[in-house]
């Protein structure tokens, strides 16, 4: 049980590191051939260094955005799309409005209008940058590691609560989390400070009696808050 709501608490950290400001990574397109428009969502544009909503892409503006070396690759692929109206991907390099260097991957399919034609491509851009990458690693890394203290906190408060009241662990564990939901404490938070309560207690070798940890016990969210 608690390590399934570790798991579970350690579960949503993740996914916020995966999907809070990476969520810039990814973006979208649309390019209509007849008037050679173009449409980016928002994270495109901030991939190219402008703030959403303060620029409409152009062929012109879209080649100018590609790597020198990656130029002439892009520009062909794009003649080919226009001529054969197919499915595409492509990896290369852009660099935003700062001087900054993406890799990104762009994937495009069909466009069709209602009478079946082809009128232009869609698709998405992905950053997969090496130095983003990297960061997220590290992030990820740094997200899973404090899952893993959360839990080795929690698993001392049980091993203590086991002692103290002659309980098996997942007595414990409820207890605990009695106490984290009675006082809207976060379970780890409110585990740290058990284990520091207990952990100072002075006395020679018998233990304190019960009621010392009843106190400490029941007043550790004070203590959290404070």
């Amino acid at each position: 049980m608690a390590d399934d709501l570790v798991d579970f608490e350690g579960q949503k950290s993740v996914e916020h590191v995966l999907a809070g400001g990476d969520m810039q990574r990814v973006g979208w397109f649309r390019f209509y051939f007849a008037d050679e428009r173009w449409e980016w969502s928002p994270q495109v544009q901030s991939m190219h260094g402008y703030e959403p909503g303060t620029v409409e892409p152009t062929t012109d503006l879209v080649l100018s955005h590609k790597h020198p070396d990656d130029y002439g690759q892009v520009a062909a692929t794009l003649e080919e799309i226009k001529l054969t109206a197919g499915a595409f991907s492509t990896r290369h390099r852009i660099i935003d409005t700062h001087g900054e260097t993406h890799h990104v991957v762009v994937v495009g399919d069909k466009i069709f209008n209602d009478a079946g034609d082809v009128i232009g491509t869609h698709g998405f851009y992905v950053d997969v940058t090496p130095a983003m990458a990297e960061r997220q690693n590290k992030m990820v890394t740094a997200a899973v590691a404090e899952i893993a203290e959360a839990r080795g906190l929690i698993e001392q408060a049980k091993g203590m609560l086991m002692l103290i009241y002659r309980i098996n662990a997942e007595s414990a564990f409820e207890l605990l989390k009695w106490r984290s939901q009675e006082t809207n404490t976060k379970l780890r938070l409110l585990a740290e400070q058990i284990v520091k309560d207990f952990l100072e207690l002075t006395y020679e070798e018998e233990l304190p009696p019960r009621s010392t940890y009843d106190r400490l016990l029941l007043t550790a969210h004070y203590r959290v808050q404070s």
